[in-house]
């Protein structure tokens, strides 16, 4: 028998055991219970949607693009990458910089063509030292004049006329593994990525239609093919060819992102081939297959629509350039515009959808820099610019960009944007590329809202009231970037849009969907819908359906704005009123903010200049989803 002192000592033992128990939530009875019923507490369990926003640039260029080296940039990826993740860097002209807040991820996307050839003749590199013309730049280098270097490189890199091919491996190989090299150094699963990539430039005949390539892959695969250039071919069918081999050799992945289409001469999304033939149903399918997604707005301003061709559309003309095509040496003339914008390009899909059974413009939209300094900066109150010539100073903003003859851009025109936003599972080279790859993505113009856009035939007002949104979004319909398969009965589709201000940034204005269609004759259109808005119930549409805008609390003589007006918060249940089964059509969401202060503004208060009078001194940031598409069931 136990003595009493013992069994004392063992029922207290006991006693606190079960006290922790009881403050740990333990419960064996609750346990055997569960273990019976086989029911989940956790409503979390089996949860496979993405819930990471992860906010990113595609599209920045370092001192090893040819271009930015002759510019000026003297900050290579390791700088690029150091800025994106929140450090402190020195800009090209002298200037420390710093993130707000720092970025989830970063692809160093350096132009194939002449990849890292100034550092290359700096170093003397033997293929370029071998050539008696790269002998001499190597030696006025070394001499200290570097500009008479990049004045005659200038000039033989524009006319085509350097002593070697801008693809020899030699000279690019080397190049290529470095920057490989620098973003396996960055790349830190789960807290950072660096999606390895480049840029293809290919510019015949001053049309802007260079690709951003993206590797889902390592540097175990990459490395195993060096970059594409114009020199293996201008014509993006030859790059997706070279995807094709790329993917059977390794077993890898890639894509591209075509950008920039208001420089194309109406191009990026012309009715015919580079090769001057009209597109066919392999061709849709190709380009669908490789370029998922398009950079709808960047540094070279918004590519969204224009207010050509969206005339009833008041937001249309949003940071326009319509100067002329890449090289300035081509007006603008109306009739390329319909092959250059983000907006026309997804109502021409619709009309090759139902000739071809193919949709060769069927992406979804990012935003990105394309900035040359090696910095990613998209907020207008830290803009850098895109050259180190448009960094921070008294004088940039009336600076000459580029002109040709009477054709001038200046460098106020120059846009502080965008941003890649992506709903992922986790912050992962493989899972961001995923999202990339299946839409499931948003642009924006800087600021970092939160916007979910779900379609769908049985939404309630009980989906758009709960706070588990996403999840019933998924639940009951499809998100941005992918197809609403037809539903049953003759209803019409239901949307569900919900959108967060940024949490340091300016209050929501509203939130629109943009609707393409196909009718019965082959007519394509398009109209906006406001389908949630601040400060209701005072501001209403007024007879003729157009809602007044929000006001402004921005004050261009101190830089400031209040968030006084707006709402922190929209969410929206819309029903299409004009649907028709029948009829092909996309759907994505705009969501806009309040007015806040231009960069240009910031620049006039900081160095007490006065601004042009055409300069805007205030803008509204915006975001564009990735469309929905509907495709009736039978033709």
């Amino acid at each position: 028998m136990m003595p009493e002192r013992k069994r004392g000592a063992g029922r207290k033992a006991i006693a606190r055991a079960q006290r922790r128990q009881a403050l740990a939530g333990i419960c064996l009875a609750c346990v055997a219970a569960h273990a019976a019923t086989g029911d989940d507490y956790s409503p979390y369990v089996g949860q496979e949607f993405p819930t990471a926003l992860l906010w990113g640039d595609t599209h920045l260029h370092t001192r090893l693009s040819i271009d930015a080296g002759l510019i000026g940039n003297r900050l290579g990826p390791d700088e690029a990458y150091r800025f994106a993740r929140g450090e402190v860097v020195t800009s090209s002209s002298g200037l420390p910089a710093r993130l707000a807040r720092p970025l989830d991820f970063l692809a160093v996307a350096d132009h194939s063509d002449g990849m890292g050839l100034m550092d290359l003749i700096g170093q003397g590199a033997p293929r370029i030292t071998g050539v008696e013309l790269g002998k001499r730049w190597y030696q006025l280098l070394k001499e200290g004049k570097n500009q008479e270097v990049v004045t005659e490189l200038r000039v033989a890199f524009g006319k085509n006329k350097l002593p070697w091919a801008t693809n020899e491996p030699d000279l690019l190989l080397p190049v290529w593994q470095s920057i490989v090299d620098a973003a396996e150094r960055y790349n830190r699963p789960g807290v950072f990525t660096a999606l390895i990539g480049y840029e293809w430039t290919s510019a015949a005949g001053g049309r802007t239609l260079h690709r951003v390539v993206l590797y889902r892959d390592g540097a175990d695969k990459v490395r195993q093919q060096i970059p594409y250039t114009r020199a293996d071919s201008a014509d993006p069918e030859d790059l997706w060819r070279a995807f094709a081999a790329y993917e059977a050799r390794t077993g890898g992945s890639v894509l591209s992102i075509p950008h920039n289409g208001n420089q194309s001469n109406g191009w990026m999304f012309a009715d015919r081939t580079l090769g001057g033939e009209p597109i066919d149903a392999d061709y849709a399918a190709r380009r669908s297959r490789w370029e998922p997604l398009y950079e709808v707005t960047q540094i070279k301003g918004d590519s969204e629509t224009h207010p050509v061709l969206s005339p009833d559309d008041e937001f249309a003309d949003f940071e326009t350039w319509d100067a002329g095509n890449g090289t300035l040496t081509l007006d603008k003339t109306p009739d390329m515009l319909p092959g250059e914008y983000a907006r026309s390009a997804l109502k021409r899909g619709l009309a090759f959808r139902a000739e071809l059974g193919a949709n060769p413009f069927k992406f979804g939209l990012i935003g990105s820099t394309d900035s040359h300094t090696s910095l990613s900066t998209a907020e207008e109150n830290n803009f850098f610019g895109k050259q180190p010539a448009a960094e921070p100073a008294p004088d940039r903003a009336r600076g000459v960009f580029d002109a040709v003859d009477d054709r001038v851009v200046y460098n106020w025109q120059q846009a502080s944007a965008g941003l890649a936003a992506v709903w992922a599972r986790e912050n992962t080279r493989e899972a961001i590329w995923d999202a990339l790859r299946r839409r499931e993505v948003y642009a924006t113009t800087g600021s970092r809202m939160a916007v979910r856009f779900f379609g769908g035939w049985n939404f309630s007002a009980d989906d758009v009231a709960a706070p588990d949104t996403a999840a019933r979004g998924y639940a009951g319909g499809v998100p941005m970037g992918a197809d609403l398969p037809p539903g049953e009965g003759s209803g019409a589709p239901v949307f569900l849009v919900a959108a967060l201000r940024d949490p340091i940034g300016a209050n929501l204005d509203r939130v629109q969907i943009v609707k393409g269609w196909r009718d019965k004759a082959g007519e394509l259109h398009e109209k906006v819908y406001d389908v949630a808005w601040s400060d209701v119930p005072a501001r209403q549409p007024d007879a003729s359906g157009r809602l007044p805008a929000v006001g402004s609390t921005v004050d261009a003589a101190t830089a400031s704005w209040r968030n006084t007006i707006g709402s922190p918060e929209l969410k929206s249940l819309w029903r299409d009123p004009d649907f028709d089964p029948a009829q092909d059509a996309f759907y994505y969401a705009r969501v806009l903010e309040i007015p806040t202060p231009r960069w240009t503004t910031y620049d006039a208060v900081r160095f007490g200049v006065t601004m042009p009078d055409e300069v805007p001194a205030a803008i509204q940031e915006r975001a564009y989803t990735s469309p929905i598409w509907y495709t009736p069931a039978a033709r």
